[in-house]
């Protein structure tokens, strides 16, 4: 018997009495927010730096949150997406920017 719910990602499988029971973890989306200080080499940065973007995807999603007010760059499970917008936002203090993400249910 498999257990499986979308959207979500692989978790845990678990074998018991001959049954292969798959957990999946809900998704959850990374938003990123523009401002008027925070520069386009920071974002840019982040997205190649934190979330593995390559650089056209990054400049490409730094010109969405500019000229949008706000981009989906990640999807990923809850603690995963925690860890990402903790990263953004200390890398942001750092460099003084009031640069923020989010992150909403999928």
């Amino acid at each position: 018997m498999s257990v499986e719910t979308l959207p979500s990602s692989p978790g845990v499988v678990e074998e018991a009495r001959g049954e292969t029971h798959r957990a999946y973890l809900p998704l959850y989306k990374v938003i990123m927010w523009d401002d008027n200080v925070t520069t386009m080499e920071f974002v840019i940065r982040i997205l190649v730096k934190l979330f593995g973007k390559d650089y056209s995807m990054a400049e490409q999603l730094m010109y969405e949150v500019h000229l949008q007010g706000a981009a989906l760059v990640a999807t990923m499970p809850l603690e995963q997406a925690e860890f990402k917008v903790e990263q953004v936002h200390t890398a942001a203090a750092m460099e003084e920017f009031p640069f923020t993400c989010t992150i909403e249910p999928v």
